[in-house]
């Protein structure tokens, strides 16, 4: 996929790039297999904004996607690949050999017409999902399970990919796209290969409005305001944040500030991210 340039003839063409779509082969999303997205604004369910900075946005439809992979050794046929607005990732329609139709993240070298299954002795090629344990050591992965059965939850953005080092005992050693490396029990499944859209991040919006489309509201500086609504805020003039590190909106610190407070989990990480990864 590549990124499309624009000739500046507004101001807000100068730096702006966007998709060329070229990967797409379907406008529309199946009908089945979509739910209405209801917004509430960054509201929970008292009405009080638990999230800021977000309202607004292009109407979206929920795209339900199969996390799970749970038709095991049922041949499917890739039919299209979509957008997904809700996601950074395409998605490939798959059509079962049973009739039934399903979304799954699309990967790297995946097209129209491939067949892809999942189960514990199927081929080893971008798509197709195994448990960690029949996975060979040094393969790339992603949509990775922390719980076996519970579906896919890490690494599902586009164009990251884990590594799987090693397999001892219970567990597998995989290698995060933060470079922290984790272990996971070897009955957890993955999805072979590298997410797809993997020029996502030099997508530049070049206009405010483009980030209105997406539902986010405008954020503002905190030595912008008033110190009582931010501790960066007061001051005559231009002045610096006055204290020894940043803060949050609620005085927590914040850039390069540890908050893991998740000690049950604690053992399971053998090496943690890389300062190199973080920055």
């Amino acid at each position: 996929m590549a990124v499309k340039v624009y000739k500046p003839k507004t101001p807000g063409q100068r730096h702006k790039t966007s998709y060329t779509f070229e990967e797409i082969t379907k406008s529309k999303p199946e009908r089945s297999l979509t739910v209405l997205r209801k917004k509430h604004s960054g509201r929970n369910s008292m009405g009080r904004i638990t999230v800021r900075h977000r309202g607004g946005g292009a109407r979206r439809q929920i795209r339900i996607v199969d996390f799970k992979r749970d038709k095991v050794n049922i041949p499917a046929k890739v039919a299209a690949i979509e957008y997904d607005p809700n996601r950074s990732a395409r998605l490939a329609l798959l059509n079962y050999a049973d009739g039934e139709k399903r979304y799954i993240i699309a990967p790297i070298g995946v097209k129209v017409g491939d067949k892809l299954m999942s189960g514990t002795n199927v081929e080893i090629r971008p798509g197709n999902n195994l448990p960690l344990a029949n996975i060979p050591v040094g393969t790339t992965v992603h949509a990775i399970e922390l719980h076996p059965g519970k579906g896919a939850q890490m690494v599902r953005s586009a164009g990251t990919s884990a590594q799987l080092l090693a397999k001892e005992g219970r567990y597998a050693q995989i290698r995060m796209p933060s470079g922290e490396v984790r272990l996971v029990l070897q009955e957890c499944t993955a999805s072979i290969g590298q997410v797809g859209n993997v020029e996502h991040s030099n997508i530049k919006l070049g206009k405010a409005g483009r980030k209105r489309h997406m539902g986010r509201r405008p954020e503002v500086r905190g030595t912008a305001m008033s110190p009582r609504d931010h501790p960066h805020g007061g001051g005559e003039g231009r002045s610096n944040i006055g204290m020894p590190g940043p803060k949050t909106p609620w005085g927590i610190p914040t850039l390069g500030y540890k908050t893991r407070r998740n000690k049950r989990t604690n053992d399971m990480i053998v090496r943690h991210r890389s300062k190199a990864k973080r920055r």
